[in-house]
């Protein structure tokens, strides 16, 4: 399969435009912003075309298990991916981390969280955000924190919890929460938080958001689908990742 999917990303390059096709790609919410940009780059550069769906982890992996024609995911964690190959729904060996996300604490409001993330402990805040933990991987890190921080059961009567990390950043960006947990990607633009005031979460307060890309069997002889998995792991697809604040 790997000589498969090398042959079908060879024949995407030499090809080029002339023989481009679509592809259609379940994208973690939390990706939006860097997976548009490589979108954009990824059609100039082979012509291929991919279409583009946000939302949750977990309800992406309901929507695939149900028959959803997605050809790729690019996961918000790395076990969705790994229980698609296991359910024979994906195909093993194309499943990579395209990136390790970083979870932060996040106001609207500059100077509003402290760099050590204390005002969870002393903020006098009506409401936090969080992402549902059952569907959206962010918000299981979010917990976790809260868990090992020893705080969750003073602050559980506050949250607001959205469907997936981009309806809760929604919520903290208008100003219904006072803060929230969110991904960095989403407040950062060139390596700089965009605005508003946030705390980097520590990455020994959760486990490692691992994000794993992988080829789902709609998309096994899609030479526009091994493409793209192959143009994510491209120095040009990288740069955008990193400066969104992820690491490899």
């Amino acid at each position: 399969m790997r000589l498969r999917l090398a042959s079908l990303c060879a024949l995407a390059i030499v090809h080029g435009g002339a023989h481009a096709d679509n592809v259609s790609v379940a994208v973690a919410a939390n990706f939006t912003a860097p997976m548009q940009k490589i979108a954009a780059a990824f059609e100039a550069d082979t012509g291929h075309k991919a279409e583009l769906s946000f939302g949750a982890t977990g309800k992406f992996y309901a929507q695939i298990t149900h028959g959803a024609p997605f050809q790729v995911l690019l996961a918000a964690d790395d076990t969705t991916p790994a229980r698609l190959v296991s359910d024979g729904k994906a195909v093993a060996s194309s499943r990579f981390t395209y990136a390790i996300g970083t979870l932060v604490l996040w106001s609207a409001q500059p100077g509003y969280v402290d760099a050590q993330g204390n005002v969870l402990k002393t903020g006098d805040f009506q409401h936090i955000a969080i992402a549902n933990p059952k569907l959206a991987p962010y918000g299981l890190a979010a917990t976790q924190v809260m868990d090992t921080l020893g705080v969750t059961a003073r602050l559980q009567p506050r949250f607001v919890q959205g469907e997936n990390i981009a309806q809760t950043f929604q919520f903290v960006s208008s100003g219904n929460a006072q803060l929230g947990f969110v991904a960095l990607s989403q407040v950062m633009v060139d390596g700089q938080i965009e605005k508003g005031s946030a705390w980097q979460v520590p990455g020994h307060l959760h486990a490692p958001i691992r994000q794993d890309a992988v080829l789902l069997n709609p998309g096994k002889d899609s030479a526009a689908a091994a493409a793209l998995l192959q143009y994510l792991r491209g120095d040009k697809a990288r740069a955008v990742i990193k400066a969104y604040g992820y690491s490899f």
